[in-house]
């Protein structure tokens, strides 16, 4: 027979209280071992990691191959990190235990009974997304939660036109169109960082220039620095 995630913490509590026990913090918690992004990060259980997704929200990409780092993206992983790194968690899940990529989703409760994805709500550091049912135990309240932060501009929603349905624009700055004589893009990230893409360069394409330079030189003299990939 096959258990799920579920069935075995089931399993588990029903087996200490049947035994006279009292159920203890590590065996309903769980030590958070990696913070991976915004919405990301992996726990131990057991003797292996789990990768949580968070349910129904999403962050601005920080570490997608394709794109470049979004605006909040920073500031929505690093929040996590202060809230969560070597944290204990508790996982309340949904009516499905995972994902097409095998992770497992989750609401995702900190030592002081928080919900983190309500807070990355409140804080205007996530949108309310990916709604597949039957996971939408919480759909109509995280909606509050971002009406209320889109009302008041928080984080993600002080930039202009910056979420849509499908995710967030790479960057809310005017697109400066590359030409034949100047093929070099320089960008300015979430971080102000001023970064220079060439043309072979791994994010080149998925890149939205400020300006465009004609050589390395130029570029470095504006004080922009290649990319590491």
């Amino acid at each position: 027979m096959k258990f799920t995630f579920t069935r075995i913490l089931q399993l588990s509590i029903t087996i200490l209280l049947l035994a006279g026990c009292s159920t203890s913090e590590s065996d309903v918690t769980y030590k958070v071992t990696e913070v991976i992004d915004g919405d990301t990060f992996k726990i131990q259980y057991n003797d292996r990691e789990e990768t949580i997704r968070l349910l129904l929200v999403d962050t601005p990409e920080t570490v997608h191959p394709q794109k470049p780092v979004q605006p909040f993206g920073k500031e929505a992983s690093n929040w996590m990190k202060q809230e969560l790194s070597g944290e204990r968690v508790e996982l309340e899940l949904d009516v499905s235990e995972r994902g097409k990529y095998g992770r497992i989703l989750a609401y995702v409760y900190n030592e002081e009974g928080e919900m983190i994805n309500e807070l990355l709500l409140e804080k205007g550091l996530a949108r309310v997304a990916y709604i597949y049912p039957p996971n939408t135990k919480y759909v109509d309240r995280f909606q509050e939660i971002q009406e209320e932060a889109q009302l008041n501009e928080r984080g993600i929603w002080s930039i202009e036109n910056y979420v849509t349905e499908d995710g967030f624009t790479s960057d809310s700055r005017p697109e400066v169109q590359p030409n034949s004589d100047c093929s070099i893009k320089g960008n300015i990230n979430s971080d102000d960082e001023k970064i220079y893409h060439m043309p072979d360069g791994a994010y080149y394409d998925v890149t939205k220039p400020e300006l465009m330079f004609c050589t390395e030189s130029e570029a470095q003299q504006s004080g922009f620095r290649p990319s590491k990939r």
